[in-house]
Parts: C-alpha cells; structure tokens; sequence
C-alpha cells in the first residue's frame, strides 16, 4: 500500500516538473517573439508617421516627385488668373461657375505644395510657364462667346494632361506626402475636368489633343 502511494506521487511530482518546464518554455519564447516582431513593428509605424517631416529627415525624393511639385505650383499661378478672368471677361454663369472652382481647387493645392515643397527641401517657381503666361494673356483680350470657348478649351486640355500625370506619380511615388499630394491633385483636376465639361464648350479637336500627349510611346 505505502509502495503504491509513492509511486503515484512520484508520477504526479514529475507531471508537475514536466508542465513548469513546458509552460517556462512557451512563456520564455513567446515574449522574445512578439517583442521582435512589435519591435519591428513599430520601427516602420515609426517610418511611415515621421516621413517626409523635417524632425527626423524626409524619405528620398526622385526627380519624378520634384517635378510633379513644379507642375502643380505652376498650374496654379496661371489658372487662379484664368478663374478670376472667367469673373470679368465672361457672362455665361456655367463658364463663371467653373472659374470659381479654379480659384478655390488651385488656391488650397497651392497652399498645400508650398508646405510641402518646403518640407521636402525642394524650390518651387514664382512664375507661370511662357506657355501659360501665354494662355492668360489670350484670355485677357478675350470677352464673350469668344472668352468661353477659349476658356473651357485651354483649361479643359490643361487638365487632360497633368490628370494622367498624377495617376503616374501617384502609382510611382515612394514618399509619402508626395502620396497625399497626388491623391488631393487628383480629386481637384478631377473636378475641374467635369465643370470645364459642363459648360458644353469643349471641342473634339481638344480631346483629341490630350489623347495624342498622354498615349503610351
């Protein structure tokens, strides 16, 4: 009788030994795991949230990133003009309907680039294109039905392009403010393009146009 009692305790004796050791195994491994992972983790949350800030350095910046920057400063300086010429110089409410969409879509874009041109140490123009200065100065001798069509036409082309531009950078780009940059220039030329078409004004001849420029060479 006694010999079988201690037998028993010894089976449970060593039962208990091999649970700790099992449970001190799994618990010892088990943090050592998760803490590589959450440490890895957290490096690149870390990455993703300081990226492109001045406080801890931004992410490279291709060539491709600095002059999509460029475009939109540009687009900018002479479609805010255009808007307010579309006040003044025409009297179809559709055309100054779409004007008013220039200058408050470009006015905030702007804003948004200077910010992040200067975090991103990249030097922006002060000044239009000559091509576009040229645009602008065709609307200023411009009124009426002639201003319109002008108008809805320049800009509607304008925009044709620099809209498959963005979807290429977007697609493209490994910094992530030039990311939120091309999502918040898509949503705006995206919305210039269906007013400038609402005004009814815009010719094949311009569709066309942007078809050959944005056609894969």
């Amino acid at each position: 009788m006694m010999a079988a009692v201690a037998v028993i305790a010894l089976v449970i004796s060593l039962q208990g030994g091999s649970s700790g050791a099992s449970t001190e195994s799994v618990a010892g491994s088990v943090p050592q795991h998760n803490g590589g992972h959450l440490g890895g983790s957290d490096t690149s949350n870390q990455s993703v949230s300081t990226a492109g800030r001045s406080g801890s350095g931004p992410q490279p910046v291709t060539e491709v990133d600095k002059t999509f920057l460029v475009k939109v400063r540009q687009a900018g300086l002479w479609e805010i003009p255009a808007g307010r010429l579309a006040q003044s110089n025409s009297s179809n409410e559709v055309v100054k309907r779409a004007g008013l969409h220039l200058i408050d879509g470009h006015s905030k874009l702007d804003q948004l680039v200077r910010e992040d041109a200067k975090i991103l140490g990249v030097g922006l123009p002060d000044e239009a294109t000559a091509e576009q200065q040229g645009w602008v100065n065709q609307l200023k001798n411009a009124h009426g039905a002639e201003f319109d069509r002008l108008f809805a036409n320049l800009l509607r082309a304008s925009h044709g392009k620099i809209f498959a531009t963005i979807g290429e950078v977007r697609a493209s780009t490994q910094n992530d403010l030039i990311r939120r940059h091309a999502r918040q220039a898509n949503q705006t030329v995206l919305d210039h393009l269906e007013v400038l078409e609402d005004t009814g004004l815009v010719d094949s001849k311009t569709f066309k146009e942007v078809e050959a420029d944005v056609a894969p060479k």
